[in-house]
């Protein structure tokens, strides 16, 4: 496979991706719902953990870049998502929203750029749950919490990063593996890794 036709999208994988951000925006809006007005009440006292569970904010842009593998498809499908989640919150922090979705997207395009778009295991999947993680803890440091302590603002990185690599990260090579063991990724190149590996 040449190295154009090898990075070049098709149409079958915008429409998969595009419906794997579509799926994470009802989850971000079902997580936001049931767990995210708990997480405020048990970290009220205590700000900087509260991302300990914000890693499930990242999952579209690790899973969709990790199911399709070109460049692109992790911000596009982060973005993509935050966008429908606008709509299914009703407009509210719809700015705050789009600019979170790009951050996260790029930290995990990031990720998978520095693997040359090659290398997929749960150690990429990881690292893209980490920077993407990464990206986030910084960008609501600078946007929520500018005069928080230096030492909190690390340890609230630092928690949005551990989140990023369990609830984004490991989470999306799990998914990935179950999906493909059903045959609907035949399609993708994560799909056609999965039967290599079977033989």
């Amino acid at each position: 496979m040449s190295q154009k036709s090898r990075l070049s999208w098709r149409v079958n994988e915008i429409v998969i991706v595009s419906v794997v951000a579509a799926a994470c925006a009802v989850i971000f809006w079902i997580w936001d719902i049931a767990v995210d007005p708990a997480t405020k009440t048990l970290f009220a006292a205590v700000p900087e953990y509260r991302p300990i569970v914000a890693g499930m904010w990242l999952l579209a842009g690790v899973l969709g870049g990790y199911l399709i593998r070109k460049p692109g498809a992790a911000l596009y499908c982060e973005i993509v998502a935050a966008v429908i989640s606008v709509f299914l919150t009703g407009g509210a922090w719809s700015q705050s929203i789009l600019i979170a979705g790009f951050f996260q997207g790029i930290g995990a395009e990031i990720a998978f750029a520095v693997f040359g778009y090659r290398v997929w295991n749960l150690s990429t999947a990881a690292f893209a749950g980490a920077l993407s993680g990464l990206f986030m803890g910084v960008n609501e440091i600078i946007i929520y919490y500018p005069d928080m302590e230096i030492f909190k603002a690390v340890i609230y990185v630092v928690c949005a990063v551990v989140s990023g690599i369990v609830l984004a990260g490991v989470l999306s090579w799990g998914l990935t593996k179950a999906l493909a063991k059903t045959g609907v990724l035949a399609s993708l190149a994560s799909g056609v890794q999965a039967r290599t590996a079977r033989g």
